[in-house]
């Protein structure tokens, strides 16, 4: 079985020799490629950090942004230039486990953006790569740019139950939904969803001038979120 493996392994080498040495990396093409990733990576950073429309922003996040462009890059760079060590990578990094959950869809959207950015200029298509991240920079800022003026908040109310009826008098000429209410004793937690349109708050001043409301609370709602 020796012979016969040790046979199956060179006519191998033989059949795919060139590919399995180190393709022609030269110097300008490493510093190419790295520059091309590196300038899609502070591209994409620029655009998260002064248009990013989310709630919680992470620098953190961003900055990772730029280093998983460059990576990819020099990694793409790496196993396109021989197959016996993109193999070893391909196995090395399927090992790889991340445990940092991403709770912002738009956020999974920008780490794609880096992979590809970075893909795309490690294979040397620096043009494909500056011109398709320049391209869905400017998709997303004018999105931004058109945003709804409409933003979801919570409006907590607490009350005592005198107040029941003059509660539920302003909320009938409101548009909301019904989160949660707790009662506890002769005190009433009420948490609704509403939509203000340009910050305007004014409405806050119905509840507070009801006899046996305590307090009232609004806070910005954006599905797991909340300010």
């Amino acid at each position: 079985m020796e012979p016969k493996l040790m046979s199956i392994i060179s006519e191998t080498i033989a059949l795919f020799g060139d590919d399995l040495n180190f393709a022609a990396l030269t110097p300008a093409g490493i510093i190419a490629a790295m520059l091309s990733s590196l300038v899609c990576g502070v591209i994409i950073y620029l655009v998260y950090r002064f248009c990013y429309r989310g709630v919680v922003y992470s620098d953190n996040f961003n900055i990772l942004l730029v280093m998983i462009t460059t990576i990819t890059g020099f990694i793409i760079m790496t196993i396109s230039s021989n197959v016996v060590l993109s193999l070893g990578m391909v196995g090395a990094l399927s090992i790889v486990r991340f445990r940092s959950a991403i709770k912002d869809p738009l956020d999974i959207g920008f780490l794609f953006w880096s992979i590809a950015a970075g893909i795309t200029a490690g294979a040397g298509l620096y043009f494909v790569a500056l011109l398709g991240t320049v391209l869905i920079a400017v998709v997303y800022i004018v999105f931004s740019l058109f945003k709804k003026t409409k933003r979801n908040y919570l409006l907590i109310v607490h009350y005592t139950d005198p107040a029941e009826d003059n509660v539920n008098a302003v909320l009938g000429g409101m548009k909301y939904r019904l989160k949660n209410k707790t009662k506890t004793g002769e005190n009433n937690e009420l948490t609704i969803e509403i939509s203000v349109k340009n910050n305007d708050t004014s409405g806050l001043s119905r509840f507070k001038g009801i006899d046996g409301v305590t307090s009232v609370t609004l806070l910005e709602y954006n599905g797991e979120y909340i300010n």
